[in-house]
Order: C-alpha cells, then structure tokens, then sequence
C-alpha cells in the first residue's frame, strides 16, 4: 500500500473505531510503529488527527475530509456503484449531481449520452462534462466557493436549485442510520436539502461503510430516497430495513479494483 493510499485508511479506520493507538494502528495495516509515526505526522501537518498522550484522534472536522482525498476511500466500491447507477439514465434525462465522490464516479460513463441535462454544484464534475465534448447541457448553480469540497454554497445555489424540476437526483453521504436519516459532516449542507426538493427521484450512493454513522447534518430522511445503490457489505439488518421502507436496493459486488 502507498502511503497516500494508507494515511487515507487511517482516516478511514479511526472515523469507524475512534481513538487508536499507533501499535493498533500498525498491526491493522501490517507495518511498522516507525511508518505509522510518519504517516501521522503527515496528517497532523494537513489538520486530519491530532496526536494524544497514548494515541491518536481525529480532528474537529474529521468526517470533512477535502474532496481529493475522499476519491481514495473505497474507490473500488465507489467505482462499481458508480457503474451501477449509469443503468439508470436515459438519454433525454435531467439529472441533478451532487459534488460527493462517489457520484464523481460517475462523469467517465457520461459520455455515452449527447440528449441529458446535468446540472451540479461541482467544479470538478463541470469540467470532467466539459472535456467529454458532446451536446449535454450544464448548469451551475453560484454560489460560495468552497475549496475543500470543490463546489458552491449558500443561500444563491440553494435558490438556483429551488427553480428547476429535474427528473432524477445522484447524491452520497457521510452517514445513513436505522433511525432512517441520511447525513453529512459538511455544515454548508442547505444545497444538498434543495437538491433533494428539486428531484422527482432520488438516487442515494454510498458503500457499505456509511450504513450506521451518524453525521452532525441532516440531508434528508431515507423515506425520501426512491432508490439505493450500495455494495454487498451492507449488513442483514439494515438491508431488512430498507427494504422494509419500500425502498429499491441494488446491491453490487464490493470487490476492489
């Protein structure tokens, strides 16, 4: 494993266990005290952990994680969702997208339509739709520019989104609990609530991993999700759940590429 590719694993690992040790931290990835230090170190210096007498938390807005790095968790998961969703456009289709990464994992699949319509409030999706260069219309919300996430929010992307009426809506999430909420670590979370208003359909994504935290942030309840594309991993019982909702679940293998 590369480093990159391990710190983003730690994070992984202590947004799902909480306060760890740097001996935990080694045998779980099979290294060496001296690696994980160093790993460590690195993620202080960025403001992803902080070191404690004995270990290792994450910081204050941990679950927050910029958007580069969020395209490293789970990519293989991430991936095989993403091409399962692809199954659910039409050409003719107007689609909102959300900046999450999973959804990112979309926009390479997109190029096969020329008749949709996507509007986004995320720069690196605007311009994947751009470089693919065949007739689909964008739209942009404005906004506030936020660097971390790579997209625009406020009070004018939200306003831009209560205008349309799109025929289906791709969105991710930090959390989805049994108390039937889907959440997020992002405080500037209005957008994500427009997008949800402006969809006749909503297309939830997320890997097995999300299923049973709980994020500071409500996006929506999970009665509002028409359909949940997540992978193999996802426990009996919260599959029991969703399904008791009448919620359509679509499974994908959860094999990593």
């Amino acid at each position: 494993m590369k480093p990159k590719q391990r710190q983003v694993a730690i994070l992984e690992y202590l947004q799902q266990f909480g306060k760890t040790t740097v001996d935990d931290l080694a045998a779980h990835f099979a290294t060496t005290g001296t690696t994980i230090r160093k790993d460590l170190t690195l993620l202080e210096e960025e403001g992803a952990v902080l070191r404690t007498y004995g270990g290792v938390v994450l910081s204050r807005e941990e679950g927050d994680q910029p958007i580069d790095r969020k395209t490293h968790i789970n990519t293989g998961k991430k991936l095989s969702i993403a091409r399962a969703a692809i199954k659910e456009i039409q050409d003719g289709d107007s689609l909102i997208f959300d900046a999450g990464s999973t959804v990112m994992q979309m926009v390479p699949f997109l190029g096969q339509f020329n008749n949709i319509t996507v509007m986004t409030n995320s720069l690196h999706i605007v311009n994947a739709l751009v470089e693919q260069d065949n007739d689909q219309t964008i739209l942009m919300p404005g906004g506030t520019y936020r660097k971390k996430s790579s997209s625009f929010h406020g009070s004018l992307a939200e306003g831009a989104f209560n205008q349309f009426n799109f025929d289906k809506l791709f969105i991710g999430a930090d959390g989805v609990d049994l108390n039937g909420v889907v959440t997020t670590f992002n405080e500037v979370h209005g957008v994500s609530q427009a997008m949800c208003t402006a969809a006749e359909r909503i297309y939830l994504l997320v890997d097995s991993s999300k299923f049973g935290r709980k994020s500071p942030n409500v996006v929506c309840h999970l009665d509002k999700v028409d359909t949940l594309i997540t992978d193999s991993g996802l426990s009996d019982q919260y599959r029991e759940a969703i399904e008791q909702q009448g919620i359509r679940l679509i499974l994908v293998d959860d094999h990593e590429e």
